[in-house]
């Protein structure tokens, strides 16, 4: 039987979720270890990122038009808007000004993401796209809360600089019931959960992607595990 919408989400989502220990650099940051230039380079990559993002948002939402499908996506293109403006004050914490972001160079592994989600924009089933982006975004809005707590107490980032953290980090239950919304009308068949998953699946490693490149830029010894911390 299939299950329902918000039934399936959830159990993708369940399925789907890293280990607390797979995010290399969040850990990190969350210890206060992670030095301030590789921050600056998260930046970086993220600048090109949201670009890319939005530009694959809108693709999707043109192919989608006059669904509730096209306006979802709609609505995450104008939500990447918001967060590229709020990342030029994270940028500036880090030490780089409008043309030092722009300039830096691409890393294939940071940039994973953006591809996928180009390539879903084109190709992809879009009530299969719907449902693995509803499964990332929990993901990267956990590793964002995470950031931004540690951006504040460690680094001493003020809350414009943190803004672009906080924008992803807090909750967005309508975000969830648009996405049930597109899926109950699109019509969640088996063959669809099983490309959903498998979209998600891919977007999740690319996600982890992300991060460990950054890691890998700057190797240090982990942060001694602390039960206190940490991602649920």
């Amino acid at each position: 039987m299939t299950p329902t919408p918000r039934e399936a989400l959830l159990t993708i989502r369940r399925e789907l979720a890293p280990a607390a220990r797979d995010n290399r650099l969040v850990s990190r940051i969350e210890a206060g270890l992670a030095p301030v230039p590789v921050l600056a380079e998260l930046a970086g990559q993220q600048y090109r990122i949201i670009r890319s993002d939005r530009r694959s948002f809108l693709v999707l939402a043109a192919r989608c038009a006059d669904t509730p499908a096209g306006s979802y996506f709609a609505k995450l293109a104008e939500g990447e808007s918001l967060a590229l403006s709020a990342l030029t004050a994270f940028a500036a914490g880090c030490g780089l000004d409008q043309a030092a972001l722009r300039a830096r160079e691409p890393l294939a592994g940071c940039q994973a993401y953006a591809g996928q989600l180009a390539w879903l924009a084109l190709n992809g089933e879009p009530s299969a796209v719907v449902l693995a982006l509803a499964v990332n975004f929990a993901t990267w809005g956990d590793y964002c809360a995470v950031t931004a707590r540690a951006l504040r107490r460690h680094y001493g980032f003020s809350d414009a600089a943190c803004a672009f953290f906080d924008f992803f980090a807090t909750p967005a239950p309508e975000l969830d019931d648009d996405a049930v919304e597109v899926l109950a009308a699109g019509g969640l068949t088996e063959a669809r959960l099983t490309e959903g998953r498998s979209y998600g699946r891919l977007l999740q490693e690319c996600e982890l992607l992300f991060w460990n490149t950054l890691a890998d830029l700057s190797p240090a010894a982990e942060p001694e595990a602390d039960p206190g911390l940490g991602l649920a």
